[in-house]
């Protein structure tokens, strides 16, 4: 999954949402120096990949790439999957879009001094070009994954994805719809991070889905 799954999956403070956001840039942090919120965060991050990586569905959606493209779905999906769960923010969301990523935003910011270097330059870049506004937009999205195929080392002809993601895009979305909510079920009974509670003591209370619903 990638950075807004990552967060929505999160909890609404500013040590889980770094966490959260730290399992794609964790390479040579020393994870026993974390603080324990920003530690369970970044164990929550693996349990959504972990989950995600042998779910059915998403297996299913990475068969429907070409062969010149097999090894980029996962990468494509990570975005294009952002782009789906903006799609379908009133069915998963019990919060508005906008204040949710402003929210996000903000606490990322705070937590500036919790991240590895590399992770702030990102984040600070994410912020200021407001990714998640632009992956309202389907164009956008391809435009994103055209740039990071472009930085992988290897010669490759990822390129141009978007148009395979155009062509299924009616499959992907039904797989998609089909993943998202067992994933939410998955994390909440997990219960990798505790739950932040909303002032009337309800916890996942910016998430419509909870692990009950979703499997009822």
């Amino acid at each position: 999954m990638n950075h807004l799954a990552h967060l929505f999956l999160a909890q609404p403070t500013t040590p889980s949402r770094v966490g959260n956001l730290l399992g794609d840039f964790a390479r040579g942090v020393d994870t026993e120096a974390l603080t324990a919120p920003v530690r369970h965060g970044l164990q929550n991050h693996w349990t959504v990949d972990a989950y995600t990586d042998q779910h059915p569905e998403v297996r299913a959606s990475k068969a429907l790439f070409s062969s010149r493209r097999r090894r980029f779905a996962g990468i494509a999906l990570d975005v294009l999957y952002d782009h789906f769960l903006i799609r379908h923010w009133a069915t998963f969301a019990a919060v508005d879009f906008d204040a949710f990523v402003a929210g996000a935003y903000a606490d990322l910011e705070a937590g500036e001094h919790l991240m590895p270097s590399h992770m702030a330059t990102v984040v600070g870049r994410m912020i200021r070009h407001d990714w998640f506004d632009a992956y309202r937009d389907l164009e956008q999205v391809g435009f994103a994954l055209d740039r990071i195929a472009g930085r992988i080392r290897f010669a490759n002809r990822f390129d141009g994805v978007i148009e395979e993601i155009r062509g299924h895009d009616e499959e992907l979305e039904r797989h998609f719809l089909e993943f998202m909510p067992e994933l939410i079920a998955h994390v909440q009974s997990r219960q990798t991070e505790t739950p932040i509670e909303s002032t009337a003591g309800e916890p996942w209370h910016w998430i419509r889905y909870t692990a009950d619903e979703s499997q009822s």
